[in-house]
């Protein structure tokens, strides 16, 4: 596809996280935001006039067949997202797929099967890895800017005040804090070091059934050790910090889309404050379209075998909570 031409977006679902996307779509350059699907044409519809998208579907199958259409955000619940995925892709669309990518491993690994038979494009929109300030810590790691790095820590928590059909805590939704908000800081640490060797948790479980508070200690071998705290019952700083053998590289509050690090070396401290505009979104879009347009079938930032590889951690540590979803593929 040549650079010049726009690509040309569709989003299934018109919920809160279908309404980051499309006002970061309807201002950025190379992306034409054209269609919209939802379960009723009414939603459709109220959405498109919101956010000036010209087709409205009222149903997902309609969306999937609109043959304009380049590229579909998959931004339904986790529970519907192996057969959104597979919809699109069956329909010849590439896909953004909202984290977490699907219930587990099992389905993960068929939605990547499919995209790769079918050649299209396929990534998990962990939009945070694409913002400015992950860049520059990817590149200070890599540039041994606090020596060895031997521990992790990250967290992320607030009080979810939902009712028992949120999707939040609804296991038919695939509910939970470890899907919902845990996946950041594990996908956080796998960017920097990759799947654990061993892992062991505690978790507190709600009345629907799924986990509403963990904590993780995931072991990556020699001596090197993340800890992981999530929690829908707590307000947490959500902050994070790296520590190495001469020095340590603090992310305050807001971890994840702050766009901040202080790097602490000895008696030395710089702080580095990468601001950017909008709600983050552009990063991850932009990576899709880049892809698209070099025809990548996958981003090297965010790889298929690593989304795998994360649905495989979180799978080990809901074995280890005897959690299951209903309509999880086993």
């Amino acid at each position: 596809m040549p650079n010049s031409e726009k690509i040309r977006w569709g989003i299934l679902s018109t919920g809160k996280i279908a309404s980051r996307l499309a006002k970061t779509l309807g201002n950025l350059e190379g992306a034409e935001l054209l269609a919209v699907g939802s379960r009723s044409r009414a939603a459709a519809e109220a959405f498109g006039q919101e956010y000036a998208i010209p087709r409205c579907y009222g149903s997902y199958e309609e969306l999937a067949a609109d043959p304009d259409v380049d590229v579909i955000y998959v931004a339904s619940p986790h529970s519907h997202h192996l057969v959104h995925t597979e919809l699109a892709l069956d329909h010849g669309k590439h896909v953004l797929c909202e984290k977490a990518f699907c219930h587990n491993a099992l389905e993960a690994r068929r939605m990547v099967e499919k995209a790769k038979a079918k050649g299209l494009f396929l990534m998990e929109a962990m939009w945070s890895r694409f913002l400015p300030h992950m860049v520059r810590l990817r590149e200070l790691l890599a540039e041994r800017a606090i020596g060895e790095l031997y521990l992790i820590r990250a967290n992320m928590g607030f009080k979810a005040e939902v009712g028992p059909e949120h999707r939040l805590v609804n296991p038919e939704l695939a509910g939970g804090a470890l899907l919902d908000i845990g996946i950041y800081p594990l996908s956080f640490i796998s960017m920097i070091w990759g799947k654990p060797l061993q892992m062991s948790s505690q978790v507190w479980m709600g009345p629907t059934g799924v986990d509403l508070q963990e904590t993780i200690l995931l072991d990556h071998g020699q001596g090197r050790f993340a800890t992981v705290l999530d929690s829908f019952l707590a307000h947490s700083d959500v902050s994070a910090c790296l520590y190495g053998s001469s020095g340590y590289i603090e992310m305050p509050r807001g971890w994840f889309y702050g766009g901040t690090l202080v790097v602490h070396r000895g008696q030395e401290t710089e702080q580095i404050h990468l601001p950017y505009q909008g709600g983050g979104d552009q990063f991850q879009a932009m990576e899709t379209m880049r892809c698209i347009r070099a025809g990548r079938l996958e981003s090297e930032i965010m790889p298929l075998s690593e989304t795998v590889a994360i649905m495989e951690t979180m799978d080990a540590l809901r074995a280890q909570w005897g959690l299951r979803y209903p309509g999880e593929l086993r």
